[in-house]
């Protein structure tokens, strides 16, 4: 199961982020926001944070103007390896390196075709579980 969020900027992103999801036969569950009024963004990357880090799902994707501001109030939350992307070598990257749990790009900066790529690299990708990847991964969740 794949957590979704995002601000009012991300909204019609993430509506096309979720017919690909279906597409793909992926189940997913929408944090919110619901539409296209202004909210906050904490909100929704506390929440699909909190999912992933309880085990309620696997992986997230968070969306917002940027990406930046999303990723950084996921960040917060302990467990959770949040990384933007707005390319498929760093969703790749991340994934096999960082073992990257929420995936976080900007709707002001990627465009729906690149994004569908996107995420099909980073849900596509295994972390490589290598030792100094490992011992990396651990550095960052001790704190």
């Amino acid at each position: 199961m794949i957590a979704l969020g995002s601000d009012q900027a991300g909204y019609e992103l993430k509506q096309v982020i979720m017919k690909h999801l279906e597409e793909r036969g992926l189940e997913y569950k929408d944090y919110g926001s619901y539409n296209a009024d202004p909210v906050d963004y904490p909100i929704y990357g506390r929440k699909v944070a909190h999912a992933v880090v309880d085990g309620e799902c696997e992986k997230g994707i968070l969306i917002c103007g940027t990406g930046i501001g999303i990723s950084i109030a996921a960040n917060k939350i302990k467990g959770v390896r949040a990384a933007l992307c707005s390319d498929c070598f760093s969703a790749e990257a991340t994934r096999l390196h960082n073992d990257a749990n929420i995936l976080a790009f900007g709707a002001r900066v990627v465009g729906p075709g690149l994004a569908e790529k996107i995420v099909d690299t980073f849900l596509d990708t295994e972390f490589s579980g290598a030792e100094r990847h490992q011992r990396r991964v651990d550095m960052i969740e001790e704190g």
